[in-house]
């Protein structure tokens, strides 16, 4: 595979990423546990299905480190985003969550190397009144800060740091994430015969929305940008990743799952200018830095991480 072909798989994620918070809201009923093991099965099922049919089906095995470290990044960020659209209006909990680009660059400018630079803290900024501006209570809910903005919040801050830790797997096949999905499933499901009712009788929504999410923005997203990550223009990634937030907010707007508004607007302009003014020069670091093997050695073959 191309670094130009990998770039583009990795725009595909995006692309799946921009039905994320359309397919959550339509779950409807469905608790958020449950929601998150069933959509890990669906994915992981797909992951591994496709490896057997390319006869890549032995390289699916993870790391037992690249294994935990998918348990805490995949299942802790799908099931606190699940969690925030269903406690908080889904636009403002979506755009939240379209926090992690600027986590990243502020993380990953934190990492030996990296130095953190005015532009990184004039970019959090920004980022921070955007997201001021939707839990002011102006937007339609009027309700001020609630539990699912600070899930929403909490779900930025763990993808961002599973991954910038994630660097340091690149040798780790991409066909390993269908095993660690189902192993998210696993935990998932305990966490929901501990905490929730299942709930089996759904509509014929929340089923679409379940295989929406298991098919596309939580199984094939994930290995499309692992992929992009590992062997493609990671800096170029990077920058076209702060179009998810506003390409899925649009596409709430559109599917009558959120009022059209121009402070909602304003905030989704600020997420991404914030994002881009504290990744500013990512191309010219990225070419400069060497990828970061599970044993912390460059790994022979793979193009440069995405640096802050």
């Amino acid at each position: 595979m191309t670094a130009r072909t990998a770039t583009l798989t990795g725009f595909c994620a995006i692309l799946l990423w921009s039905t994320l918070a359309l397919f959550a809201a339509m779950s409807g009923r469905v608790p958020p546990f449950q929601l998150a093991a069933m959509t890990f099965v669906v994915g992981g099922l797909l992951i591994l299905a496709i490896a057997a049919l390319r006869g890549r089906l032995g390289r699916a095995w993870p790391t037992p480190a690249s294994f935990a470290l998918g348990l805490y990044g995949l299942f802790g960020d799908t099931a606190l985003y699940y969690a925030a659209v269903k406690t908080a209006p889904p636009a403002e909990a979506n755009l939240i969550h379209y926090l992690w680009p600027l986590l990243i660059v502020l993380f990953a400018a934190l990492l030996p190397g990296g130095g953190l630079r005015a532009r990184h803290l004039a970019g959090a900024l920004i980022g921070l009144a955007a997201t001021g501006l939707l839990v002011s209570g102006g937007l339609g809910s009027g309700g001020g800060l609630s539990l699912g903005h600070g899930l929403a919040a909490l779900g930025a801050l763990t993808w961002a740091s599973y991954s910038v830790i994630s660097r340091r797997f690149a040798a780790v096949p991409s066909e390993s994430l269908g095993l660690t999905m189902l192993g998210c499933a696993v935990l998932a499901l305990a966490c929901h015969l501990a905490f929730e009712t299942s709930l089996w009788s759904l509509t014929a929504t929340e089923w679409g929305s379940v295989f929406g999410l298991g098919l596309g923005a939580i199984g094939l997203a994930f290995v499309l940008w692992d992929v992009g990550m590992k062997r493609g223009d990671v800096a170029l990634l990077g920058v076209a990743s702060y179009a998810a937030p506003v390409l899925s907010t649009v596409v709430l707007v559109l599917c009558g799952y959120a009022p059209a508004s121009w402070l909602l607007a304003l905030s989704c302009a600020l997420i991404v200018v914030g994002a881009l003014v504290a990744g500013g020069g990512a191309r010219r670091r990225a070419e400069n830095v060497a990828p970061l093997s599970s044993a912390g050695a460059a790994a022979p073959g793979n193009p440069a991480p995405p640096a802050a």
